[in-house]
Order: structure tokens, then sequence, then C-alpha cells
């Protein structure tokens, strides 16, 4: 039994081969290649030796292809293909042009941010795979640490000093309330109106922030939060106003979610306002993460323009 032999070449072997297989002709081929005709011979000389049978048939006035170098044409093509689309894949994946990028976001980020981001996103860099995790803010933050996640979209504060956020938004809060609440007539709502209602909102543990925030402008309008049930989701929360299990305090924009029996209306005064920022560590990026981070700083940018106008 014949052991087989390992054959080494190099991708400019099979470069000048081609030349000359098509052209068949040395000179043309050479000049074609930049390079002196000797060398050139002496390069096809040197691959028909390393892969052991000849490529052409050579006479003083032709050059043909053998059988072999018929074959061996084909899948040379081939390999040079191939060898121009790795190089050209390396480039896109430098670039952050091709690979995939998973990203978590808390539920209200789904009303506009999310949508918004992904569309610009597909758009700009469509070979790249999103894969979407709906998370609270506690969730996102540990999911960057152990890479589970590349970039999160999430609800400052965060005690977390190693994690680099960017402000997308900063929306005033707003009262979704049953479309038959004693209030959804108003215009809008004084905040001590609510004082004896039963607010629904998310456990404190998953976005601590958020909840101590809604907790505090309760306690400065002179009442406490009752809190009536904790939901896992914004889109639970507003199902549970429209049943009139109680209303919720949401960000502006859950307003374009368009829930069915449910109303919101704008709190008098200056409510607080809940942020919404972008969160991503920096040890960890990566191509498509920098080019996602571009994205978002482009639509905040957009964001900041329009609350100014």
């Amino acid at each position: 039994m014949t052991e087989a032999k390992s054959h080494i070449m190099e991708l400019r072997h099979l470069r000048y081969f081609i030349a000359v297989a098509e052209q068949l002709h040395f000179s043309k081929a050479a000049e074609q290649l930049h390079i002196a005709q000797p060398p050139l011979s002496q390069q096809i000389r040197q691959l028909e030796q390393e892969i052991g049978v000849p490529l052409f048939h050579r006479t003083r006035r032709s050059v043909t292809l053998t059988t072999a170098g018929e074959a061996f044409l084909e899948e040379a093509r081939k390999t040079i293909a191939q060898a121009e689309r790795a190089i050209q894949v390396a480039h896109q994946a430098h670039q952050g042009e091709i690979g995939h990028l998973e990203i978590g976001f808390v539920s209200s980020a789904t009303a506009e941010a999310i949508p918004e981001l992904m569309q610009r996103f597909h758009r700009q860099i469509p070979r790249v795979a999103i894969g979407l995790h709906g998370m609270f803010t506690v969730e996102v933050v540990q999911a960057l640490h152990t890479k589970t996640i590349q970039a999160g979209l999430l609800h400052p504060p965060i005690a977390d000093e190693e994690l680099t956020l960017q402000t997308i938004c900063d929306e005033p809060l707003l009262v979704a309330l049953p479309e038959h609440h004693r209030l959804a007539r108003q215009s809008q709502v004084i905040i001590t109106q609510l004082k004896d209602e039963g607010f629904l909102t998310y456990p404190r543990a998953w976005n601590p922030g958020t909840y101590d925030q809604a907790i505090a402008y309760c306690q400065q309008a002179g009442f406490t939060m009752r809190v009536a049930q904790e939901t896992n989701s914004m889109q639970t929360t507003l199902g549970l106003v429209a049943a009139e299990l109680g209303v919720a305090l949401v960000p502006s924009s859950c307003r374009l979610l368009r829930t069915t029996g449910v109303v919101y209306r704008p709190l008098e005064g200056k409510p607080p306002t809940m942020t919404l920022a972008l969160a991503w560590h920096p040890l960890h990026i990566t191509p498509p993460l920098r080019q996602f981070i571009a994205i978002t700083l482009d639509y905040a940018q957009e964001k900041q323009a329009l609350s100014q106008v």
C-alpha cells in the first residue's frame, strides 16, 4: 500500500498555473503576472514536481493542458476563490459586518428602542445575526459579566463600576390607567390622586433603581405607594392595568404599545424620568458590538435633539 504524500504549495503557485493554463503561453502569462518568463517556467516545473504529475504538454510551438492539468485547473480555481473568500470574510469580521450579537433588554425597551435599533442595525449590518433576550436590569448586568450577552438595555442606576453605560433617553413617567378609571377623563393626573390606588410594579430585586424611584416619588407627595401586585414584564403590567387590577407608573414610550383597555395620562408638574441606557463590558467588545454601540449612539443623539425641539 502506497502512503499518501503530503503536498505543500503556495497560493502563488496556483495563480501562476492558472495564468499559464488560461493563456496557454508562458510569455503572455508572465507578462500578465508582471514577472519574467524563466522564473515562471521554473515555478510551474516545481509545482509539477511537487504534485508528481505533468500539468502541461510543451512543444516548441504550443502549450496544452494534460488531462491531469485540466482537472487540476478546476480545483485550483476553487482554491483561489475560497482563499479570496476567506480574506474577504476576515475583513468583514474585523469590521463587524458578519458574526453574531446577543442583546439583553428590559421589557419597556420593546415599546420603541428595540424595534428602532433592530431596524437600523439590520439595514446597516444585515449579515450579523442578532439574539434578543428579555431581562430585568439586574439580569442584564449579570449576563454582561458572564458574556451571555454583549450588550444590554437597562434602567440605571446600577451598582457596577466595571460596565460602561451610555444614556439613550430620559423619559418622563406617565400613569397607566384602566380606560374606565375615574381619572381617565382628566387631561393630566396629580400624583396625590393616586394615593388610594394599588400599584403594579416589578419586584425591587429585579429593578431596584426604578422601584426606589417610584417609591420616593409617592413619598415626596405625602403617601406610601401600595403595591397591589408585582409583575414580570411591561406587557404583563399593562395587561393587569387593562383588567382593572391596579395602576402603573410607566415611561412615556409605553404609549406606543397601545394596549387595549389602557389609557395614559401625564402627571402634573415635573414627574421623575426613567432613564434607558445601553450597557456593555469594555473588556468584552467585539466588532459587531462596536457597530451596535455606534448605531445606538446615533439613535440617542437623535432622541436628544428631538426632545429639545
